[in-house]
């Protein structure tokens, strides 16, 4: 018998057919889909395929040669490089979009408490993810290059490939853009209860060493951008920490609210 002293499950009465399940699947990636093609459609009208390029490509020519510019290789290359940058461009952009999409599915089967988890999770992601990018594009391409153009022979011209330094580029930004996303991951990581903010502060240690070795994997090898990943992962390490304790205050669940509240 159910103990009438119990509250009652909020969730209780919500369950849909599977086939329901596969209809809200399948909307939630037309939409997604939709917003994709939107974005893609308002980037190429500006600043077009062409101007995401030239700001892709302006790290690199500002340490090339004056009137350099660089190289398509590959027969298709001015076809494709622009058409695979205004993809990546348009999934940046729709980012936000996205991850709403894929809360609103799940959104069904959440409690009120980790409903208020969910939404700051994806709004500071979509802004971790951002600022990733942009520390990328604004900083590290031009320090990187920096360095590479002075340890480069004298006797030597670089004059990259353009489908080259877009594949180099976007591997930084993943990089970038996933290693940002460490106080997410701490912030999860403590409010399911599966690592608990103490034991987080006892492996900042080990995380200050994981953090280089995985920049030293996972960057080109130079000390400029291996510097550049590695410090920021631990900066946002700690952050992580602070915000953890913040979510799990605020993110509480009615029962461990009221246990906390026992004597």
């Amino acid at each position: 018998m159910t103990d009438p002293n119990s509250k009652e499950d909020e969730l209780a009465g919500t369950e849909q057919p599977f086939v329901q399940h596969l209809m809200e699947l399948r909307d939630r990636l037309i939409y997604s889909l939709i917003g994709l093609v939107v974005c893609m459609g308002l980037l190429a009208i500006w600043p077009s395929p062409s101007g995401l390029i030239d700001l892709i490509a302006a790290p690199i020519r500002a340490h090339m040669p004056p009137g350099a510019k660089l190289i398509a290789v590959g027969v298709f290359s001015p076809f494709f490089v622009p058409l695979k940058v205004l993809m990546m461009a348009g999934v940046l952009l729709a980012l936000p979009w996205l991850m709403y999409q894929a809360w609103a599915f799940v959104a069904p089967g959440l409690y009120g408490h980790e409903k208020r988890l969910a939404l700051p999770l994806i709004f500071f992601g979509s802004v971790l993810a951002y600022g990733g990018i942009a520390f990328v594009q604004f900083f590290v391409l031009d320090k990187m290059f920096a360095f590479i153009q002075a340890v480069t022979p004298a006797s030597v011209s670089a004059t990259p490939d353009i489908a080259s330094y877009v594949e180099a580029i976007l591997g930084l930004y993943i990089a970038f853009g996933a290693a940002f996303q460490v106080p997410i991951v701490v912030v999860l990581l403590a409010r399911m209860n599966i690592v608990s903010i103490e034991k987080l502060k006892e492996f900042r240690g080990y995380f200050i060493v994981l953090s280089f070795v995985i920049a030293a994997v996972i960057t080109p090898p130079d000390v400029v951008s291996q510097l550049a990943l590695a410090i920021p992962m631990c900066l946002l390490y700690e952050a992580g920490i602070w915000a953890a304790r913040l979510f799990i205050k605020h993110t509480q669940a009615p029962e461990e609210s009221a246990t906390e509240a026992k004597p």
